[in-house]
């Protein structure tokens, strides 16, 4: 369990280091989009038939980091509407 939340962070910090610009993501909101991620990356890698959900391995991996990226470019734009209509 402690490994999957390491991982979650890390995902979360390399998914914001790929998008472009300054985020005004906490490290709670980093860590669980990158948790998020990692549970996406596993259910692709699953679905291949690389590994399991809870198997750490590369495309899994890969397609955590792609699925944080896009949650947070989600998030970002949100948070930038409500911030626009406020």
């Amino acid at each position: 369990m402690i490994g999957f939340i390491v991982f979650g962070l890390v995902v979360g910090v390399i998914a914001r280091l790929l998008v472009p610009g300054r985020q005004r993501l906490g490290l709670g909101m980093t860590l669980l989009l990158g948790l998020v991620g990692s549970v996406i990356g596993g259910v692709v890698a699953n679905a291949l038939g690389t590994g399991d959900i809870w198997e750490l391995n590369v495309i899994g991996s890969l397609v955590a980091i792609a699925a944080a990226v896009v949650l947070i470019t989600i998030g970002e734009r949100t948070s930038a509407l409500r911030t626009r209509t406020r």
